[in-house]
């Protein structure tokens, strides 16, 4: 496995387009291996995700099998005439150091949705999170079976009378909407989902679980940069 941070240029009219819609920017980043990685299943795939930190500061990150050559999102998007396009680390020695009670900071965009049946006989349908509230929810349902307890705050720390529980914050929700072209027919559909991005801290309850967590992703729309959860020192 490899972990791979891309800065992107923004000023370039490629960096804009690649971030208008997450279906650009996922046909990019697959361009980026010469053989087709997997996009299905529950084993370690190409998962991506891109951070804002500021306006001039936007990164593209991808945990991927096979080592990327992004020489093209370089050229279209980055800084051609500059040392060192991308950076891409070998994943296994950090992922091999992850220990049972560990604590790491985390950062984590994902696609918080539930089903729900409308009407009874209905068939049910995926219905996103919209609230800060319920996608925490969603992402504490989801903590031991992906191998991580997310840690709870000194009660002297809490200000709020709910939702401040957590080392947990959500931020950066966005509506997304954007065209797909069906590889089988060449038909043309709409695609809307919801994200948002956590930080927070977490311990580790299972380390092989969190493994398959960080190499597998978390929760839908992975191709749409969604599930990719990444871990810091804390401090």
């Amino acid at each position: 496995m490899f972990l791979t941070r891309f800065r992107l240029n923004t000023a370039r009219p490629g960096a804009r387009r690649l971030l208008s819609s997450p279906q650009v920017m996922h046909a990019a980043v697959m361009s980026s291996f010469p053989v087709a990685p997997p996009t299905a299943g529950d084993g370690p795939r190409v998962l991506w995700r891109v951070d804002h930190n500021s306006t001039a500061e936007v990164l593209l990150y991808i945990v991927s099998p096979d080592r990327p050559d992004l020489t093209h999102l370089v050229e279209q998007a980055g800084w051609p005439t500059a040392p060192g396009g991308w950076e891409t680390r070998p994943y296994g020695p950090f992922l091999a150091r992850l220990e049972t009670d560990s604590v790491w900071a985390f950062r984590l965009t994902a696609n918080p949705v539930h089903s729900i049946r409308r009407k009874e006989g209905e068939p049910t349908k995926r219905t996103a999170h919209l609230t800060p509230r319920h996608q925490m929810e969603w992402l504490l349902k989801r903590q031991k079976d992906s191998g991580f307890r997310i840690l709870e705050k000194p009660l002297d720390q809490r200000r709020l009378p709910e939702g401040d529980q957590y080392q947990l914050i959500v931020h950066g929700r966005r509506d997304l909407s954007f065209g797909k072209t069906e590889q089988s027919n060449g038909r043309k559909n709409r695609v809307t989902l919801a994200t948002a991005t956590f930080d927070g801290r977490l311990q580790v309850t299972d380390p092989d679980a969190l493994r398959r967590t960080l190499t597998s992703g978390l929760g839908k729309a992975k191709a749409y940069g969604c599930g990719l959860m990444t871990l810091a020192p804390v401090g």
